[in-house]
């Protein structure tokens, strides 16, 4: 008979985070978001009293604000429970997904991962000639001069554009100093580093962007001891997301995430 000893020693626990797919706002069930992901990262600080989080991430990125949230709240119950955060990125962590990897104290890599991408991106379609063409008359009545703005039926207006790229070139802003905060004396002095490029393997590390090549099971065992174990966290996609018009749903949410994961290359 095993008998439970309280003053044996405790084997040491890492809680890992599955943060694998596009960031995005609520009500997409496939997608990274604060709201989706809250209970979820709260129970992997909890659980078991771990001795690390580690993020296993593989994210093209999306929403900024998604992000910041995400990467906040990790932040925020790693410091109240004094708990350190890995990150572990698979194939990319790339714009909102690199923006999820700096909520980590250090960041590792696969020498074939993409990282980077400090940057924000808007796009969209201009519709107005093709509905001129056809003989489609755009009507509308606002109530406020710029109710409109950026309107995809109508001609780009020059202050509509310049106005854009303010709102972007503050997000970038906001994007800068998040990664200047948390890799700091890291990053190398290259203007190239929040360009929006991105970069592989070790041109991530020469760069600051990450701390050296390093995978999940064998980095946290030499940091903890080989008898370490591992509680994942993944979140789980609803039943009804499943059945019905949802599943069209899910099929275009997918192909708008295989697009942003080809946009590097994967």
């Amino acid at each position: 008979m095993i008998r439970w000893n309280p003053l044996a020693k405790r084997q040491p626990v890492v809680s890992v985070i599955h943060l694998n797919g596009v960031i995005a706002p609520a009500g997409r069930a496939a997608a990274l978001n604060d709201v989706g992901l809250a209970s979820l990262v709260e129970r992997a600080f909890k659980k078991g009293k771990p001795a690390a989080v580690a993020l296993l991430l593989n994210s093209p990125g999306g929403s900024p604000v998604q992000s910041s949230l995400i990467a906040a709240r990790i932040r925020r119950l790693s410091a109240e429970r004094n708990i350190p955060v890995f990150a572990f990125v698979e194939d990319v962590a790339a714009s909102g997904g690199y923006w999820l990897a700096t909520a980590a104290d250090e960041i590792w890599i696969d020498a074939n991962s993409v990282v980077g991408s400090i940057g924000v991106i808007s796009s969209g379609f201009g519709f107005h000639e093709f509905i001129e063409r056809h003989g489609i008359e755009r009507r509308v009545h606002t109530a406020g001069k710029s109710k409109s703005t950026l309107d995809p039926f109508r001609p780009e207006k020059p202050a509509d554009v310049k106005k854009l790229k303010t709102i972007l070139n503050q997000i970038h802003e906001s994007f800068i100093a998040q990664v200047k905060d948390r890799r700091g004396a890291k990053l190398a002095d290259n203007p190239a580093l929040f360009s929006g490029e991105f970069w592989v393997g070790n041109e991530a590390i020469d760069l600051g962007l990450a701390d050296g090549i390093g995978h999940l099971v064998p980095k946290m065992k030499e940091r903890f001891g080989d008898k370490v174990r591992f509680n994942s966290f993944t979140k789980k996609r609803p039943f009804l997301s499943r059945i019905g018009a949802q599943v069209v749903d899910q099929a275009l949410q997918g192909i708008e995430e295989r697009a942003e994961f080809a946009r590097f290359g994967l």
